[in-house]
């Protein structure tokens, strides 16, 4: 699997889109650019992605930038705006500084949905559903290797998560699967699309209802610390003037290293030539940033790929489509695994077919319940027919086999039982209403597990296990949380259930 990441496309087409003084320009010229970006947007995923509505928002002008904040929040996904507003509500004085052109990071790529359990929508639902359920599974998907404090405190506090965003404006009512998880805990918008863009944009408005300013194109450079506290940030504004902001706190929410392929090789020489479905602003800068300010990290190592990615663009097919009933199988048009195990597993075992490939196949009804779905088709990703026939002949298939894989799922689902792979999850409907569709995916490189050591509390700690004063983090930044691997749905979870903790923690200090 060659490396096909096309590294310096999201950062292009957003500049197309932004002002240089970080805000986007108005009026005929933001209607002509907004217009430019649509047209070419459906010639690249990591164009299409950053064409969403984080880009059309007026960001913070540099003149309006001070010298002094209470709480400095470094990157702008999910972690850092559910920390600014928190912060904000908690009566502090926060400011927001992203690398990027377009605040949302990896977040905006976010597909499946957050998991949390014991929640008012699977209450209503009649979903049964257990906080030390959702424990057990996760901690066995991490290969028993998560840190179990932090995951408690993930878990505990998943359901309360799911209410604040409901509380301001974002909600997450839809229920699905994905891996590894017994019961629909994955909670999506309404219409069952992707989460990622839905979720920053109401984080977003309400930063825009706290005024709490957000500068874009500024590079957090260092920081800097006084008698054991960090203090200050360098920042590199608009990336044209350089500045040193005082500050009480600080909360480092840069994500992971999904694509930094030095560093990613440089933890596990496997992943060389694999894509990557992270943005290019995912490159272990906080991690680092935080290391030299004598903070620790921990479980460097545990990179996980994403069973279902798209390898000519590197776009990840979210698991909602094999939670909603699709099947994986290979070119010899038979299944090879349980589709709903954890991502380790159905990796493994794609990688373990001669191709290193394979197809997920499904149905119009798949096709109606995962609203993602419209986008890949509009990015050319997916192969339809009438029959199964026509499209094994277009994806290359063993179209016997294929037929014959169908009717036995089919009558699989109408039994409930997988007599081939024991799947138990994302069976409740078969795939026979109208026509058929394929996606060739393999894995990709998609969440780093591995950052920095933190506590619940979100404080950074030392080698020795002590707090660095005055620096928290929160998102994929930090490490421990979900073990060696990530059960999908735990990302989002991780970033508002840590953010929020960060942006009270820190607001809490600056007082």
């Amino acid at each position: 699997m060659k490396n096909k990441f096309l590294r310096g496309s999201l950062l292009s087409m957003s500049l197309l889109l932004v002002g240089c003084n970080g805000t986007v320009e108005s009026s005929d010229e933001s209607e002509k650019n907004s217009a430019v970006a649509e047209e070419e947007s459906a010639d690249n995923s990591e164009e299409n992605d950053a064409v969403t509505s984080a880009t059309y928002r007026e960001y913070s002008d540099i003149e309006d930038l001070e010298d002094t904040y209470d709480v400095v929040i470094v990157g702008s996904g999910g972690a850092g705006l559910a920390a600014a507003i928190e912060a904000s509500d908690a009566g502090a004085n926060p400011v927001v500084f992203e690398l990027m052109p377009v605040a949302g990071g990896n977040t905006n790529k976010s597909s499946a949905g957050m998991n949390a359990s014991e929640t008012i929508f699977q209450q209503a639902e009649g979903i049964e559903d257990t906080n030390d359920q959702f424990y057990e599974e996760t901690f066995i998907g991490g290969n028993e290797t998560n840190d179990e404090e932090l995951l408690s405190y993930m878990i505990n506090h998943s359901a309360d998560a799911i209410e604040w965003l409901d509380s301001i404006g974002i909600t997450l009512d839809n229920l699905t699967s994905t891996g590894g998880m017994s019961v629909p805990r994955t909670h999506r918008p309404t219409d069952g699309s992707a989460v990622g863009e839905y979720l920053v944009s109401g984080l977003l408005d309400n930063l825009d209802e706290r005024n709490i300013p957000l500068f874009v194109n500024s590079e957090v450079t260092g920081l800097i610390e006084e008698d054991g506290q960090v203090k200050a940030v360098e920042v590199n504004v608009n990336q044209v003037e350089k500045r040193e902001i005082q500050t009480d706190a600080v909360i480092v929410a840069t994500g992971g290293f999904g694509a930094n392929f030095d560093m990613i090789v440089e933890y596990d020489d496997n992943l060389d030539g694999f894509v990557t479905t992270n943005h290019e602003g995912s490159n272990g800068s906080g991690i680092q940033m935080i290391t030299d300010a004598g903070g620790d990290v921990v479980d460097l190592e545990a990179i996980q790929i994403h069973p279902t990615v798209e390898q000519s663009s590197g776009y990840l097919i979210t698991e909602a489509v094999r939670g909603e009933g699709a099947i994986l199988v290979s070119s010899e048009g038979t299944r090879f695994t349980n589709e709903m195990g954890t991502r380790d597993k159905v990796s493994a075992d794609i990688i373990a077919l001669p191709e290193q490939k394979a197809y997920l196949v499904f149905d119009d009804g798949v096709k109606e319940r995962v609203r993602a779905i419209e986008m890949y088709a509009e990015q050319g990703f997916v192969l339809s027919g009438e029959t199964a026939d026509e499209v094994a002949e277009l994806a290359e298939i063993e179209a016997e086999n294929l037929k014959e894989t169908l009717e036995i799922w089919n009558s699989s689902v109408a039994d409930s039982l997988d007599a081939e792979f024991g799947r138990e999850t994302a069976m409740d409907e078969d795939l026979s209403t109208g026509s058929v569709h394929a996606i060739e995916i393999a894995p990709g490189v998609h969440h780093t597990m591995g950052g920095v050591r933190i506590n619940t509390l979100t404080e950074v700690l030392n080698p020795n296990g002590e707090p660095v004063k005055g620096l928290y983090a929160a998102g994929e930044l930090t490490g421990g949380i979900h073990g060696e691997n990530r059960i999908g749905g735990n990302a989002v979870a991780d970033i508002i259930i840590f953010g929020r903790q960060a942006g009270i923690q820190a607001a809490q200090f600056s007082k």
